[in-house]
């Protein structure tokens, strides 16, 4: 990963780092539940933010770079793998 996608990612990370500590305080001082709530669906959201960056880079290089050295199913294989991941719901 080029350091720039790299920072941004981190980035990232550590202000849902921060998020994931506010709701524990949330919850530990019982906090008005819809109120956590919100906090949770921006942690979800947040994390989404991530996945997009981190997938777009991986379309952008790794991807391109597979299809020109003739390693197409790879690259479908990976694509349709995460696609699928995304649907599941946990």
């Amino acid at each position: 990963m080029k350091q720039d996608t790299k920072r941004k990612v981190i980035r990232r990370l550590r202000i849902i780092e921060g998020q994931i500590r506010g709701l524990q305080n949330m919850i530990e001082h019982d906090a008005y539940c819809i109120h956590i709530l919100h906090q949770s669906a921006a942690v979800k959201e947040a994390l989404s933010g991530v996945e997009d960056l981190v997938l777009e880079k991986h379309l952008k290089t790794h991807v391109v770079d597979q299809v020109k050295r003739g390693k197409e199913e790879k690259a479908i294989n990976e694509i349709l793998t995460i696609y699928k991941l995304s649907r599941k719901k946990i």
